[in-house]
């Protein structure tokens, strides 16, 4: 079989590649998309069912192209989005080419570019772009069960409750996924039990604004890199039934049973770390925190916005709290399956280059990797705190694409007597 040569080879075709695909298609890069599912696959099976954008639809898109069917302030479902990202490939004519996996990459020796082996045979390119994104392999910590009594699946398995046994459930995580799985099951009449480790709680709207409005005009999205000692400290904030505050002490009160930071299992028990009143306190501090923020911005512009002092009303501390659980004996609990929501881990197995740090970590800067010829997109903080949601993505690409120009221009460079330009 014949190698195929191209310039530009972009791996995945999620929102970060069909991004990345606009920029060069709009700067005459030839280039081809390679998708071993199909266009934006993990938004359709490695989601839940009920699962909705976390932020919304005149935010969380690109923008050449808008939810036309669904309200600006609505929260399209994880199906809207993957058919908004094949609606999207379309309209800019994406070279996408699905049902082909990119098994190894590897620097070419005593020239430039990369060989590229896939399920469809060998393809050479001069540059490769990593468009995986961050949710590549789920991890469950070493600190699970395994002796076979309960369910256990990661957040990226669940579906819905009807996948479950009978019987209680315990929802590992307090960020996005495991808050709003918790509500799912309890919703389901469930009995649950949350693990609440450290978090940063939102507004999901004040003053008449959603928080990706605050965010932006207050410039969080565009911090860019993580605080000292904040690299395992989640977001909690949900679209789910048309989008409400992920306020913790409400979750309590509608039924759900808190605790800490999951510690261990042996002898049929479970336990918990005693820091469960300190995760609380600490997410509470930063929703008034970024609610004085918003005030300070309305008074320092003369903005119209309402009041809404009733957005500081703290409910009672719920008994879990004012009495934290620091051990369970699951089958007193009637506690039957666990749920980890707690996160991924990056897996670059297939990219043999030199683009990685001694713990497997990206080496780049704002995704031009200390690899010439190879790119990352699609990463969190991988220019800025917005770089995870749909349109920093599109911004990161961008710029990622602006540097394969620049590149192509050197590369092209002819010597002395060349058109003038063509160096720059």
């Amino acid at each position: 079989m014949a190698t195929e040569r191209i310039d530009t080879l972009v791996v995945g075709a999620g929102q970060a590649g069909i991004a990345m695909s606009e920029h060069l298609g709009k700067a005459g890069v030839p280039h081809l998309v390679l998708e071993r599912d199909r266009i934006a696959e993990r938004w359709r099976t490695h989601r839940w069912d009920s699962l909705v954008a976390n932020g919304p639809a005149w935010h969380d898109r690109f923008p050449g192209l808008t939810f036309s069917d669904v309200d600006p302030d609505a929260f399209p479902s994880k199906e809207r989005i993957a058919d908004y990202f094949v609606d999207y490939a379309k309209m800019i004519d994406a070279p996408v080419r699905c049902g082909v996996e990119v098994r190894k990459v590897v620097r070419n020796e005593g020239r430039g570019g990369f060989i590229v082996e896939t399920s469809e045979g060998v393809i050479e390119a001069e540059r490769v772009v990593s468009a995986t994104g961050p949710f590549q392999r789920p991890v469950i910590p070493a600190i699970a069960p395994r002796d076979g009594v309960l369910m256990q699946i990661h957040s990226a398995e669940y579906r819905n409750p009807g996948q479950l046994p009978e019987g209680a459930v315990l929802v590992v995580g307090g960020g996005s996924s495991g808050t709003q799985i918790a509500d799912e099951l309890r919703r389901a009449g469930r009995k649950v039990y949350l693990s609440v480790g450290a978090h940063d709680r939102m507004p999901r709207s004040y003053r008449s604004r959603d928080f990706v409005w605050w965010l932006g005009v207050l410039g969080l999205w565009d911090i860019e890199a993580l605080a000292p000692g904040t690299e395992h400290v989640t977001i909690a904030v949900s679209g789910a039934y048309g989008g409400r505050t992920v306020d913790f002490r409400v979750l309590a009160q509608e039924g759900i049973t808190l605790v800490g930071l999951t510690k261990g299992f042996a002898d049929g028990k479970v336990s918990f770390q005693p820091d469960l009143v300190g995760n609380i306190a600490r997410g509470d501090d930063y929703y008034l925190k970024l609610l004085d923020k918003a005030d300070d911005y309305v008074r320092r512009n003369g903005l119209g916005l309402p009041e809404e002092p009733g957005a500081r009303d703290l409910l009672p501390d719920p008994d879990c709290l004012t009495n934290p659980i620091l051990e369970l004996d699951l089958g007193a609990a009637g506690i039957t399956s666990v749920i980890w929501a707690t996160g991924f881990a990056l897996d670059f197995a297939w990219l043999q280059v030199d683009a990685f740090d001694d713990k497997g970590k990206p080496k780049h800067q704002r995704g031009v990797s200390s690899e010439p010829g190879v790119y990352f997109v699609g990463l969190p903080w991988l220019s800025r705190r917005g770089s995870s949601f749909i349109w920093g993505v599109w911004h990161d690409a961008r710029h990622v694409a602006d540097h394969i120009v620049t590149q192509r221009k050197y590369r092209d460079y002819s010597g002395p007597g060349a058109p003038a330009g063509t160096g720059s």
